[in-house]
């Protein structure tokens, strides 16, 4: 674990704090479509990503899904982090975009590495800074694009976050990440197929505008 933990955060924290995260975290793997955190769970650990993507997730009063933004190798998620230290309550849900590694980090040690270690805390600060940009673009996208854009910006990010320009998603998938219709989604997607932006396949989509 030690060399994974070198090899994706070496460039950011020093070997102390390393060996350290390497003591205390444990080390999951997890398949994708596990559903890592609910809405309503108390969280006592964040996660640092090894490999694999996660999604960020909001749910509605109906169960209904609006997807936020992913996280990547080398990120964790800030908003795990509030709700560690301030012990409330989720108010996200985190899924496995793909076949993920990470490391659990106790939330006594995460308080504690603020004040010990400056790269610990440098990264946190730019943690929150990421995610904060993500949710505002998450937002303006809501707001200021059609929902035809929307879906193509999702594809892309997709495609991005797995490493692959061919993305194994259903229509239901999608509507459900956008939170619309798979009838809207079907219709759209076939839209983006005649301007060449995509190619359907089957079971699969391939960008081609990336």
């Amino acid at each position: 674990m030690l060399e994974e933990l070198k090899t994706n955060y070496g460039y950011l924290f020093e070997d102390e704090l390393l060996k350290e995260i390497s003591n205390v975290g444990a080390y999951k793997e997890i398949p994708e479509g596990f559903q890592l955190i609910s809405i309503g769970d108390y969280i006592k650990s964040m996660p640092l990503l090894l490999s694999g993507a996660i999604k960020i997730l909001r749910e509605d009063s109906k169960g209904e899904e609006l997807i936020l933004y992913f996280i990547e190798q080398g990120d964790t998620c800030a908003m795990t982090l509030s709700c560690c230290l301030g012990n409330s309550k989720s108010e996200i849900m985190a899924v496995a975009e793909t076949d993920a590694k990470l490391i659990m980090i106790p939330v006594q040690k995460m308080e504690q590495w603020l004040g010990k270690y400056k790269s610990w805390q440098k990264f946190i600060l730019q943690s929150y800074h990421d995610r904060m940009t993500e949710l505002l673009q998450a937002i303006d996208t809501i707001a200021f694009l059609k929902l035809d854009e929307r879906l193509f910006l999702y594809l892309k990010d997709k495609a991005m976050v797995n490493h692959n320009d061919v993305i194994h998603v259903t229509h239901q998938e999608i509507a459900q990440d956008l939170h619309t219709s798979r009838v809207v989604i079907s219709r759209l997607l076939k839209k983006l197929a005649i301007n060449g932006k995509i190619e359907l396949q089957r079971n699969n989509i391939k960008i081609i505008d990336l």
